[in-house]
């Protein structure tokens, strides 16, 4: 294939085709497309003013987006200047919605609803309930409490646990030895001084 001849528009449908080869190549939808498919019960003619009018409102949508990000570009750099950053915007769409739901006929009418629950007798008899299992349950754990740690100083002070004492402080002395006033005594690697001409 020739290169001279090749299309190097790269956002044609026929990139690459030499110029021979583009009559075999059908291209759908295209307005210079020299065999038109007719709807039944349509003109040329209407066809025509279609495919115009198509053409004019496509170059409408791209105009208009390029408008649309020119707009987002220069808001996002208003945005800079005045210091709102996204978290700062998330915040205040957070906080007005929060008040929007706090005014909202939804919301109000639980609220009243709510209150009415709190003053009916009985959610106070309710409430009265738990507050007295509360108070009851607290008192139980503390007793409970009170009573293992005397059943552990009991345990403590007998004889079987005294025995179990000594039993276990004899054992250290033989495992580590006797130690002088709090002292540490020194392993006999430390008695002997370490020889300055080691071969190492």
């Amino acid at each position: 294939m020739d290169t001279a001849n090749q299309d190097i528009n790269l956002n044609s449908p026929n990139k690459g085709l030499g110029t021979n080869d583009l009559s075999d190549v059908p291209v759908e939808g295209a307005v210079g497309n020299a065999e038109r498919t007719l709807p039944p019960g349509m003109t040329e003619e209407e066809a025509e003013e279609l495919r115009t009018e198509l053409t004019k409102v496509e170059e409408e949508i791209v105009t208009l987006r390029q408008v649309l990000s020119a707009k987002e570009k220069h808001s996002t750099e208003l945005k800079r200047k005045l210091g709102l950053s996204p978290l700062v915007e998330l915040k205040q769409n957070l906080t007005k919605g929060w008040q929007d739901v706090q005014t909202s006929n939804a919301y109000l009418s639980a609220a009243a609803t709510l209150d009415d629950i709190a003053q009916s007798e009985a959610y106070k008899k309710t409430q009265e309930t738990l507050s007295q299992a509360g108070q009851k349950t607290s008192a139980a754990f503390s007793t409970m409490g009170t009573a293992i740690s005397r059943k552990l100083g009991d345990m403590r002070n007998s004889t079987t646990f005294k025995s179990f004492e000594d039993k276990v402080g004899n054992m250290k002395t033989k495992v580590v030895g006797p130690r002088a006033n709090g002292e540490e005594l020194q392993s006999p690697e430390e008695t002997n001084p370490v020889q300055d001409n080691a071969p190492f």
